[in-house]
């Protein structure tokens, strides 16, 4: 006996909208949620002169050494106290005529990651935001 004689069977069928909402939900806290970097540089090109006056002020820059075992060097000096206040004070000492120096961390490949962060807080309570890392060109095989 076959009950299902008159009854049609219904084809599946997705439906779409559901997951395109969810889908411009998503993509709208991603764009609201990220974080965009500002530049706060104006990129411009000045003008040149042939009889310009050479360039008396040269920039100052601190070296700081950061070696594997933890020990600092600022500019040559061995810093003894190792926490972020002694490294502050070696470097408020190094600059000591009051020009914005460049701070130049010469980190150890093995050195610690805690060690150079330590230097970067330092060089924020010192107020000093010129830094940079110099590096050596792989030269792989």
């Amino acid at each position: 006996m076959n009950f299902q004689r008159g009854k049609k069977t219904e084809e599946l069928e997705i439906n779409f909208i559901p997951l395109i909402d969810v889908l411009l939900v998503i993509i709208i806290f991603l764009i609201v949620s990220a974080t965009f970097s500002r530049v706060n540089e104006l990129q411009i090109n000045l003008p040149t002169s042939e009889t310009a006056a050479p360039q008396e002020d040269k920039p100052l820059v601190i070296s700081v050494g950061v070696y594997a075992n933890g020990r600092y060097v600022v500019n040559g000096q061995d810093v003894m106290d190792r926490t972020t206040e002694g490294i502050s004070l070696a470097l408020k000492k190094a600059v000591s005529d009051g020009k914005e120096p460049t701070i130049v961390i010469e980190a150890d490949a093995e050195a610690t990651h805690q060690s150079v962060i330590r230097v970067l807080d330092a060089s924020r309570k010192s107020g000093y935001t010129n830094i940079t890392f110099p590096a050596q060109e792989y030269s792989g095989s």
